[in-house]
């Protein structure tokens, strides 16, 4: 490791965690030390693809500052262990753990070692994401509605629909809304392929969130509600809309009278970033200057909580919970 760099590693190369060697390979802060797969063939693939090595887990967790974890989700806790223990920081795939438990105790071992905790939220680090982030403090806000929608992705998926997609607006939602929850109220379809939840906070905000594995278009929008505005997002064009009615007018031609009332829609100048660049940027930044990454183990953890919540009330329960504790 130099002062300007750091050696990191990716553990877990299929879908998601393949984009995190590439990323890493490009980004000037970090040197891909090497990637582990469980299919080793996989690993050798990735590995000549981005200029790196494929590497027994053991070693490479010896040998790298810090390590994206893009396993499935039933693996999280055991990998992020061992990472932590050995002094290596670790960025983790979202949902953060299956069990809340779990998650605590990664966050107090990771006091404990000195190493930074961030979890794979990527749409907090979509550009559109963060000029919204900009925008809310103005807002009087009343509601928000997420539809993160589109057709089966053709490959073998365990989480629910809401702990693999509606968990990214939860997590927006939560970092959005500075209030707590009240209650939640969800349904969802047997196979878990589609629900749709209702949060309600005690400041009286309230999220709608829709998600789905079964629509045959792919939509990813999020809409703010406030007094004066409405705040349109689509994650997809990395774009925002900002609609507002124009006072009213009326005005005197020819001796009569008109009334206008026009609404007014804006196009915020939205910077164009791939999201899991601004991610995996962020998580090298916090690394080196040892500091709490943005989307930390606590947020990740909050957002399991969310989840397990709604898909007991979705798929696992006939009587919804008014309140999560």
């Amino acid at each position: 490791m130099t002062e300007s760099s750091l050696s990191v590693g990716v553990i877990g190369v299929g879908s998601m965690g393949q984009h995190h060697a590439r990323v890493y390979s490009e980004l000037a802060g970090a040197t891909l030390t090497g990637v582990y797969d469980a299919d080793s063939e996989r690993a050798e693939t990735i590995a000549a693809e981005y200029g790196t090595d494929a590497m027994p887990i053991d070693e490479l967790i010896a040998g790298v500052d810090a390590v994206s974890i893009a396993v499935p989700t039933e693996y999280h806790y055991e990998i992020a262990r061992r990472c932590i223990e050995s002094g290596v920081s670790v960025l983790v795939e979202k949902p953060f753990v299956s069990e809340v438990e779990k998650g605590e105790e990664l966050i107090e071992l990771a006091e404990q070692y000195g190493v930074q905790i961030q979890v794979g939220h990527i749409e907090r680090f979509n550009p559109a994401v963060e000029a919204l982030s900009d925008i809310v403090p103005q807002l009087d806000m009343t509601a928000v509605d997420a539809s993160r929608l589109g057709p089966d992705p053709g490959r073998e998926i365990k989480d629910t629909v809401v702990s693999d997609l509606m968990i990214h607006d939860i997590d927006i939602v939560l970092s959005l809304i500075d209030s707590e929850i009240e209650s939640v109220q969800t349904a969802g379809t047997a196979d878990g392929g589609y629900a749709a939840s209702t949060l309600t906070f005690t400041d009286d905000t309230v999220a709608t969130l829709t998600a789905s594995r079964e629509t045959q278009q792919k939509i990813r929008e999020l809409t703010v509600t406030a007094s004066d505005r409405l705040v349109k997002v689509d994650y997809l064009d990395q774009s925002i809309e900002i609609h507002r009615q124009s006072a009213p007018e009326f005005i005197t031609d020819d001796g009569s009278v008109k009334y206008r009332h026009e609404g007014i829609v804006e196009h915020p100048v939205v910077e164009n970033i791939e999201p899991l660049k601004n991610e995996l940027q962020s998580f090298l930044d916090a690394v080196a200057a040892d500091e709490t990454p943005p989307v930390s183990g606590v947020d990740g953890l909050e957002a399991v909580k969310i989840i397990q919540e709604i898909d007991e009330q979705a798929f696992g329960t006939e009587e919804p919970n008014e309140t999560v504790q």
